[in-house]
């Protein structure tokens, strides 16, 4: 692997933290303090890494590199801000390359992360959506942060492959933020779902039909995350033309042989589905029941979507009912014309950091006793 140009600074992979004096940055109102440390922290660290030229290639070192922030006793933004906090960025560089490879500019990032605090979706407070609803932030454990790192160098190197074009989680930035000595691990994804068409159905597929129908509780919900069984016992089918139809197989076929690689398992396709046409309540009462992740942490609905805050939601083109923007919606098939009705479908592949080891294997092996012999996973 070539190294980086003369005289290009590069991430070390232990950076010794420094007392800090942080910029004056504009910083939105959030209630949560957790919120505007993450503002704070990402319009920091895009300002930091505008100021240092991308490296001509990614060496080892950026994929263990981090950048740390301490402040303590600020005098600026007391309104908005905590006394103290800390804020971690994990691999900038090979986040940086991520957004750049996926289409995203470091902009356009920020606006949409921090230009209005992001905000949490479902009773597990588990999931913060964007303001303009392009982006979603997942909560992480420890482990899972090891289990991102340990995939990262992986998966940068099959999104340089396939250009881009897969149904995997587009990762977008990790970070950690320490508030009041608590910390909170955070991956920034692209929201699978549409920022302006509300998804009027929802499923996690898992191919199996092994428990995987959703609880009565979950079915009570106003949008139920459901399950293979429910798939099955409501004649659900997904209408595309030929040419979507095969073009969303080689992707999937593809990412499946990836997560396969990686003896990854546990990962689902979710699929959301936008009836055109259908009339929505008024927004207020939208407001009011938004959210609704399931425990697999997958967005709910988001009722009717307001015109993007992002810059990149920008369109050349009025958008109608049913109409999408492919650079921005990047999940979402048109329903075929020959379908029984007008529908948008939002597909993508979730739950990718699970490896098959020795704890999966008593589930498996367990589950095998219970209800006989199953598929084995890769």
């Amino acid at each position: 692997m070539a190294a980086a140009g003369p005289g290009a600074p590069r991430a070390k992979t232990k950076k010794k933290q420094k007392r800090f004096v942080p910029q004056r940055v504009k910083v939105p109102r959030a209630a949560d303090p957790l919120l505007a440390v993450l503002c704070w922290g990402v319009t920091h660290q895009v300002s930091e890494l505008s100021q240092v030229p991308p490296p001509v290639m990614l060496l080892p070192d950026d994929f263990r590199a981090s950048s740390k922030i301490k402040v303590n006793n600020h005098l600026f933004n007391r309104e908005n801000l905590p006394g103290h906090f800390k804020f971690k960025e994990y691999c900038p560089q090979v986040f940086r390359n991520l957004r750049e490879r996926f289409g995203i500019d470091d902009q356009d990032y920020q606006v949409s992360l921090t230009r209005s605090p992001p905000h949490w979706v479902g009773s597990d407070r588990r999931l913060l959506l964007s303001s303009d609803r392009t982006l979603v932030a997942k909560e992480l454990s420890g482990e899972d942060v090891a289990d991102v790192h340990g995939l990262l160098s992986h998966y940068h190197q099959y999104v340089v492959q396939c250009h881009g074009s897969t149904l995997l989680p587009r990762f977008l930035g990790m970070y950690r933020v320490s508030v009041d000595s608590e910390e909170t691990y955070l991956l920034v994804m692209r929201n699978m779902f549409s920022h302006r068409l509300p998804v009027h159905r929802k499923y996690d597929l898992k191919g199996s039909l092994v428990s995987r129908e959703a609880s009565d509780k979950e079915k009570g919900k106003d949008l139920p995350t459901l399950k293979d069984v429910d798939f099955l016992n409501k004649n659900e089918k997904v209408y595309v033309g030929q040419e979507d139809q095969r073009d969303f197989m080689e992707k999937l076929k593809r990412d499946v042989e990836f997560l396969v690689q990686l003896k990854i398992m546990d990962y689902s396709l979710l699929l959301g589905i936008h009836e055109v046409g259908r009339e929505e309540p008024e927004e207020e009462e939208l407001e009011e029941e938004e959210g609704g992740g399931d425990e697999g942490g997958t967005p709910g609905a988001f009722g009717t979507y307001p015109e993007g805050i992002g810059t990149f939601l920008n369109s050349h083109r009025p958008l109608g009912p049913g109409d999408f923007d492919p650079y921005v919606d990047v999940y979402a098939l048109r329903g075929s014309e020959a379908a029984p009705r007008r529908e948008v479908y939002f597909m993508g592949l979730i739950d990718v950091l699970t490896q098959y080891d020795a704890r999966k294997k008593a589930a498996h092996a367990a589950k095998t006793v219970k209800h006989g012999e199953l598929r084995s996973p890769p």
